[in-house]
């Protein structure tokens, strides 16, 4: 052609450049599936990371706007103005000598009394001593002249009679004043003073003596004589709520927690309407209005009263619902936030809880600094509320940097960013395999062409950047185009499944340098390195070896001798060989669909099965947790409801320097009949330390971080500088938490506690017979189902959808590799043709041979997808509190084969049409 005739002089063009896009437009269907894979997958990532950067620097920012707290404490009432100044100050209080000065001023009337008793016991006796005396001499004097004209016995009788009289007027006339005024000379003898304050020494020493002890064991539990301490200024603001039942006009019940006027910390965002003006009005989180279908104008009720609802917002310190902060997953379906006016507070009926946000004066520079200001301020918190003269205390303590409602959106949006570029990543590298293969068969076809291009004197980085252009092309307008699509219609379907879950401000898009470099440079860049890998390898060939269609490296080795089946079968075998790189691809491609499969099926299989099984995986149908175990009369709170056995009940930390994951330990009592524990563990021996080292973990705890019994397991206090380390005696079947099993004896004996204490009931039937103010929660299935519910409200709804999104991209991965598989079979289907073959023969010598391939690529790729799954699920809950496996049954695997299957029924249709359409005069050319 004249396009390709090379003068001797310099060429004034590459005429190759202008055959890139004759290229592109020849091969216009398969760079058009590329294109749009790449364009969809990018355009969702891209928005991903628009939407997530967005509204995280959204989030950011309205923490300094809105005032977001630097932490909360809840106290047991209400404090007064001298304790909030002292907390404040940050200032750590001396314990031992306000402990001391309290103790000494309420032992000193005991001292005094116990004194005064001894002296008057004393003087009572002597006086008593005197007065008798007395008596006796003023007797034996009126009676002397009787003493000798009276019988003895006679004289006896009547001295005695005398004596008790007279002894009996002069105690009743006489000794109470005697007393008192020999008890008022003796306290200002130096024998008295000695004596009261030998009794004040002795009574300050064993004083002094059971302080220290105490102080010794609170300072090593709160570690408050930390020598790195410093105090900690905050501000202190009233946070005070009240909880109750909420039920909304649409039939949905579940709880509202209540908050009076916000106006200097823990502000909002108001998405629809207004704040409330009036004690008849009330503002509700915008996420769970939607989720309970409450709209702004509804009526709701708070327990007996009724409010209106005027405002929708998002609480800067409530972005996720979490009603305790120890709870294993956030709950907007049943859970409310919400805030009144003053007069619309005090309408509401239930107990206030006295809580207190505070705010550090100066903020920190990071999260380590952050810890270590809060660590100090806690120590401030429990020395000056202990020396407060008004008996609270503290009931809860919350930094914001351990505040799941605060963190935990922001770092489950992290984590949804960081998937998201994986998945872009393993797509990119599939499809730059597929270019590759491509580019491969092109260059097979083409060999003679190449041939004589390098004979002509076109190097091969002319070449190189010729058969590269294709490829970074596409990719450089998919990314292009994906990232308009990003920044337009996919960052408000991102945006959407945000809003879904979390309860967020207003959004405002940002312009996101991150979102460019990954989903734009780092695409291109793998695809540039991958095909040049692939084409620089083959170009390294000679001319020689082109213009001879001779492309193996290595030299030619014989035909694999097959059996002798019939031809049908061993033309088909000698495709599935001619074709091991693109059916080995093929199956990569199908490996990945599967594992996104097993996510959109998976996932819904796994929730619901959690939801329906969870009832029979509780310990119990309801664990009662008691605030004492004593009424306000001192006895012990006992239950009649049947079948229930007290058990007690500690939360402590497994820490790592990712995630800190609470763990529940159970005391549980001989014989329960709800937890089996082994005789021989539930008669160690307790009283030796060393014997208490032994517990039982739950199976959701061994599977979550890969323990097996014998292995050890360290946990700490979660506000304490204390480590628990325990050898695991064996594993019980319990999968409905994280949780550690001790008998309650080496409970008691491992926390200090006494020895009958226990915390609460564990019972299969309601336990109704204990008062409300005596009871701190009722854990029960349904409070256990937050994390599955939650899960499923975000993310369920959508993998319907994902799952008809993975079958476009079987569909996609199978077309293009089996297009590659056709195209490198043309001449041969021609020349079948002439030798008389009708299409539908031809097909099924080549689509039959791709069909088994498939089913079989399926039938592996169905539990490769399933394991890397359950790899990547297990990812995700060591990110979560609480565990559960990730679950696929029959059916779903089966779902999952079908739903690719049906892919490539859709693509053999079009692979038939396309061996149809290839004409016969094409074994009759270019045959060399």
């Amino acid at each position: 052609m004249q396009e390709m005739k090379i003068s001797a002089g310099k060429r004034p063009h590459n005429p190759l450049t202008k055959r890139v896009w004759r290229d592109i437009a020849r091969d216009f269907r398969r760079y058009l599936m590329i294109f749009l894979m790449l364009v969809i997958t990018i355009g969702f990532v891209s928005g991903m990371y628009v939407a997530n950067n967005s509204m995280m620097t959204t989030l950011d920012g309205n923490n300094l706007t809105l005032h977001l707290e630097d932490g909360h404490f809840e106290l047991s009432r209400t404090a007064d103005e001298p304790l909030l100044k002292s907390i404040e100050s940050g200032e750590r209080a001396d314990l031992i000598s306000v402990f001391r000065e309290r103790a000494y001023k309420e032992a000193q009337p005991e001292v005094q009394k116990a004194v005064d008793d001894e002296v008057m016991k004393n003087v009572r006796e002597n006086v008593k001593a005197a007065i008798t005396e007395n008596v006796e001499k003023a007797v034996d004097s009126q009676l002397a002249p009787y003493k000798s004209m009276l019988p003895s016995d006679e004289y006896e009788k009547r001295r005695d009679e005398a004596l008790n009289t007279a002894l009996t007027e002069a105690m009743e006339k006489n000794l109470d004043d005697a007393v008192n005024e020999a008890f008022e000379k003796a306290k200002e003898s130096d024998e008295y003073k000695d004596a009261l304050s030998e009794a004040d020494k002795k009574a300050k020493d064993e004083i002094n003596k059971k302080i220290d002890e105490e102080y010794a064991e609170i300072s090593e539990k709160y570690n408050l004589d930390d020598e790195s301490f410093s105090p900690v200024k905050v501000s202190v603001y009233e946070l005070f709520y009240k909880q109750d039942d909420e039920k909304s006009a649409a039939g949905t019940t579940g709880k509202i927690r209540v908050f009076s006027e916000r106006t200097e910390v823990n502000l909002y965002d108001i998405l629809e309407g207004r704040a409330p003006q009036n004690e008849r009005e009330i503002m509700i989180d915008r996420m769970h209005a939607d989720n309970a279908n409450i709209s702004v104008g509804d009526t709701i009720s708070v327990g007996t009263e009724s409010f209106k609802v005027v405002g929708l917002a998002a609480f800067v310190d409530y972005s996720t619902l979490y009603e305790n902060n120890s709870d294993t997953m956030f709950d907007a379906l049943t859970f409310n936030v919400a805030m009144t006016t003053n007069d619309g507070f005090e309408r509401i009926q239930g107990r206030t809880n006295y809580v207190y946000a505070f705010c550090y004066d100066e903020k920190p520079d990071d999260v380590v600094e952050e810890k270590t200001l809060s660590d100090n301020f806690l120590v401030s918190l429990i020395t000056q509320t202990a020396a407060a003269e008004n008996d609270i205390t503290i009931e809860d303590f919350v930094p914001a940097y351990a505040n799941h409602a605060v963190t935990f959106a922001p770092d489950d949006m992290g984590s949804d960013k960081a998937m998201g570029g994986v998945l872009l990543y393993i797509l990119t590298a599939v499809l730059a395999f597929i270019f590759a293969v491509t580019i491969s068969s092109t260059l097979e076809r083409e060999a003679t062409v190449i041939g004589t291009l390098r004979a002509s004197g076109y190097t091969r980085g002319e070449l190189l950047r010729y058969y590269m252009s294709a490829p970074i092309i596409v990719i450089a307008v998919a990314a292009i185009v994906g990232n308009i699509l990003g920044y337009t219609a996919m960052k408000n379907v991102v945006t959407a499944m945000y809003y879904n879950s979390y309860s967020l401000p207003t959004y405002v898009t940002i312009w996101t340098p991150d979102a460019f470099i990954r989903t734009t440079i780092i695409p291109i860049l793998m695809m540039i390195i991958i095909n040049l890998v692939i084409i620089t390898n083959r170009l390294k060939l000679s001319p020689l070896k082109f213009l001879r269609r001779d492309l193996k490296k290595t030299r030619r080795k014989k035909a694999v001798r097959l059996p002798k089946w019939k031809f049908f079968t061993r033309f088909r075998a000698r495709v599935f060989i001619q074709n091991i790189p693109s059916y080995l691809m093929l199956f990569v491609g199908i490996c990945f669909v599967m594992l996104l499969l097993s996510m959109a099926v998976g996932m819904p299989e796994t929730l619901k099965y959690y939801q329906e099984s969870l009832d029979e995986m509780m310990i119990a149908k309801q664990e009662v947790i008691l605030m004492s175990v004593k009424d306000d009369d001192g006895n012990v709170i006992e239950t009649s409801a049947e079948g229930a056995e007290k058990f007690s009940i500690a939360t402590l930390e497994r820490r790592s320097e990712t995630f800190n994951e609470e763990i529940t330990v159970y005391g549980i009592i001989p014989n329960s009949q709800y937890i089996t524990l082994d005789e021989a563990f539930a008669t160690i021996d307790n009283s030796n330390i060393a014997d208490k080292n032994s517990v039982y973990i739950s199976k959701a705890y061994a599977d979550k971080y890969n323990i097996k019994k014998g292995d050890t397991i360290t946990l700490d206090e979660k506000y304490e500088n204390k480590k628990y380390t325990w050898t695991v005696y064996d594993i019980h079947d319990y999968s409905a938490g994280i949780a550690v099993f001790m008998t309650n004896e080496q409970f008691n004996a491992v926390f200090d506690r006494k020895e009958d204490d226990f915390s609460g009931f564990l019972s299969d039937t309601p336990v109704d017979d204990i008062d409300d103010e005596y009871i701190a929660a009722v854990i029960t299935a349904d409070d256990m189902k937050k994390l599955a519910r939650q899960l499923d409200h975000s993310m369920g709804s959508y993998m319907k959808y994902f799952q008809y999104v993975c079958v476009g991209v079987a569909a996609i991965i199978i077309y293009l590799l089996t297009k590659i598989i056709i195209e490198r079979n043309e001449r041969s289907i021609s020349m079948v043709k002439i030798l008389g073959y009708n299409s539908g023969e031809i097909a099924s010598l080549y689509l039959v041979t791709t069909a088994a391939v498939v089913m079989i690529s399926e039938i592996f790729a169905v539990f490769v997808g399933y394991r890397l799954m359950a790899v990547m699920w297990h990812t995700m809950m060591m990110t979560l509190g609480g565990w559960f496996d990730f679950r696929m049954t029959v059916n779903g695997l089966v779902t999952e084969f079908v739903l690719v299957f049906a892919a490539y029924i859709i693509v053999a249709i079009a692979d038939f049409i396309r061996i149809k359409n290839i004409p016969k005069a094409l074994a009759l050319k270019n045959s060399e």
